[in-house]
């Protein structure tokens, strides 16, 4: 793989320049990446940190890299020298992968030097705000599946390589039970699925004898694709007509697929046709443009489908093409010094950032997350005592718990520049991926409407926010 060192924006380089020239570059600061609400996102599934520390810990500025940059005429000797010895040497704190996070949360949280914090930031946007979209996505997916299975089939429609590879491991992170994608299925020790196209049948010189060779190929593990044609005056009766002669040889047939109509009404008159026949244990797989407003209303027309494949807007996440993840400056050390809180102000109340160097923390509740809490570092908590919460903005709105416990769900990955952590392998994340899920209720996840999940400040944190703001309008 080519070194990454220049997938940034040319803005960071030259900030990094100036921090330089300035004498700012050794100053400690601390950044936040973290996603920003929308009305049709009200929650995500964190993914892509192993590959965005993998980016960090191999950063390295090899001399094509070095003579690229002196022919831009932007920076002098010294700075180039600079990023010729650089190495990451702070810390990074995360929410581990496949957790599920709300907006303002700090998926990742960067304290090193202004010069390296700032070198990285494009990068770690691009890594983590494309897996963490297609996980969400898929998570979304696989839960108006209703339990059955869900195939990620989008290779061919994805945005190039990477997107094709990184985004089938987020689908499965997101709940997928396989994917097409054969490289990724190496790279990632996942289930790669697949059968045959429309090109297969249509090679032949009739549906029947290419349904007969793929059966001869694979006669315990044949699924037939049987919309080439037309699927219930040809396809499903001449599946039918092989899974026959399979059965007589001692093979039990595994099902169709139908990857185009009205699969409503195709799925339905299929089973029905199956079943009469005596293959009431044949599965019924589709595909095609299908995502989760379609399973929905797939279910509700009372579809007999039994598995999905998705593609297109899985993959890309047709719907909601980007996370809208960003990188905030939450403080940095002063002349003498000591770490300064900062915060962005806006006249949009979504783009106020959240100042200082924080963590955070889930409160359950009956062994349910109940909500979060964005807190100061520094801060500690008494189970045994009332916590009170609420609404940032609504302040009116307020719960208090009293039987809960915390947990901080934010863990150290680098510090000073060696990883920390133990990175589990993409099996045991799908694992931990559903463990999270499961620890929402229901209104939490549907689609239409969902229930706010709610998030907060600390008391010690919004005092800081609100003191921050009265300083900045004096």
């Amino acid at each position: 793989m080519r070194n990454l060192s220049l997938l940034t924006d040319l803005y960071e380089l030259t900030m990094m320049y100036g921090y330089v020239k300035a004498g700012m570059d050794k100053r400690i600061s601390v950044f936040d990446i973290f996603f920003r609400p929308t009305s049709d996102m009200s929650y995500a599934v964190a993914c892509g940190l192993e590959q965005a520390i993998d980016y960090v810990t191999g950063m390295h500025f090899e001399e094509e890299d070095i003579e690229y940059l002196r022919s831009l005429n932007l920076f002098d000797e010294d700075f180039l020298t600079k990023l010729k010895n650089y190495k990451f040497s702070g810390d990074i704190y995360a929410i581990p992968e496949g957790t599920v996070v709300f907006p303002s949360e700090p998926l990742m949280t960067v304290k090193t030097t202004l010069f390296e914090a700032q070198l990285i930031e494009t990068a770690l946007l691009n890594i983590i705000n494309h897996q963490t979209l297609i996980a969400t996505k898929a998570t979304r997916i696989t839960n108006a599946a209703q339990g059955k299975p869900v195939m990620e089939f989008g290779l061919r429609r994805a945005q190039g390589p990477d997107a094709g590879i990184y985004g089938a491991r987020a689908a499965m992170i997101g709940g997928c039970c396989g994917t097409s994608n054969v490289l990724a299925g190496e790279m990632f020790n996942v289930p790669v699925l697949g059968t045959h196209a429309h090109s297969w049948v249509m090679s032949f010189s009739d549906e029947l004898t290419a349904f007969r060779a793929y059966a001869e190929l694979y006669p315990d593990a044949c699924t037939l694709l049987v919309d080439t044609y037309d699927t219930l005056k040809s396809g499903v009766p001449n599946a039918i007509t092989v899974f026959k002669e399979l059965r007589a040889k001692g093979h039990k047939p595994a099902g169709i697929r139908i990857d185009s109509g009205d699969l409503a009404y195709l799925t339905r008159k299929a089973r029905k046709m199956l079943d009469e026949a005596g293959f009431e244990d044949a599965k019924i797989c589709v595909s095609g443009d299908i995502d989760e407003h379609v399973l929905t209303s797939l279910a509700l027309q009372e579809a007999c489908i039994d598995s999905y494949g998705i593609g297109t807007k899985l993959i890309t996440s047709h719907s909601h093409p980007s996370l809208g993840g960003v990188y905030k400056l939450a403080a940095i050390e002063n002349d003498e010094g000591e770490l300064v809180a900062k915060m962005k102000i806006s006249d949009t109340a979504e783009k106020i950032t959240n100042p200082g160097f924080k963590t955070v923390l889930r409160i359950y509740t009956e062994g349910r997350a109940a909500a979060d809490l964005i807190a100061l570092r520094d801060e500690e908590f008494d189970e045994s005592k009332p916590l009170t919460l609420f609404h940032p903005v609504e302040t009116w709105k307020k719960t208090t718990f009293t039987d809960y416990k915390i947990k901080d769900i934010t863990v150290k990955i680098i510090d000073q520049g060696k990883v920390v952590y133990d990175f589990p392998d993409v099996k045991d994340i799908i694992k931990y991926a559903k463990e999270s899920f499961s620890e929402f209720w229901a209104e939490y996840k549907r689609l239409a409407n969902p229930h706010i999940y709610k998030v907060d400040l600390s008391d010690k944190l919004y005092e800081l926010k609100k003191s921050l703001l009265r300083e900045t309008h004096k």
